[in-house]
């Protein structure tokens, strides 16, 4: 904002001044309406951000649920062996028995299925890329937990940990 004074000379109106600029009860009301459009952007954006570590969970879940489903089918129904071998056999080249090699081989012919074990998105084990799979479920700080008896893959959060909407992360 440039504040404009001019000093009009002219004639007989020797020292008449003229100021041109906000006043007071204007930038009242400028700060008023960016406090209101404030106050409905942040939480707003927010929400958003909770939404988006959401969606991100039900995306990392779906896809590693269908590698499983993926490594079972091509292990004769063998699920991956346990919690401490399952990053390897999701990420590795695998036999038919569930031993991995780093290389394609004629003997390692399946997988990989995922890059990547995916880090937990969301809760208070929100980046740990590391997976659990004994003793009682969300009492560590692992990101994940795979029960390979069972063939259950979920985020490993306490059960008190609720979305957005209220439910239980475990029941995603």
């Amino acid at each position: 904002m440039v504040l404009h004074c001019v000093r009009h000379d002219a004639g007989f109106v020797r020292s008449f001044r003229t100021c041109r600029g906000f006043s007071l009860i204007e930038l009242v009301i400028v700060v008023v309406i960016i406090g209101i459009i404030g106050a409905i952007a942040i939480p707003r954006m927010s929400r958003g951000a909770v939404g988006a570590g959401e969606s991100s969970l039900v995306q990392n879940l779906r896809v590693i649920r269908a590698a499983i489903e993926l490594y079972r089918e091509e292990h004769g129904g063998a699920p991956p062996t346990d919690h401490t071998t399952f990053a390897a056999q999701m990420t590795l080249y695998t036999d038919l028995d569930g031993n991995t090699n780093p290389s394609r081989t004629a003997v390692f012919r399946y997988g990989p299925y995922l890059r990547s074990v995916p880090p937990l998105p969301v809760g208070s084990n929100a980046g740990s890329t590391s997976i659990f799979g004994k003793g009682p479920y969300g009492t560590t700080a692992d990101g994940w937990f795979y029960g390979a008896g069972t063939v259950v893959f979920y985020a490993n959060l306490p059960v008190d940990e609720k979305d957005s909407q209220g439910v239980s992360y475990k029941d995603y």
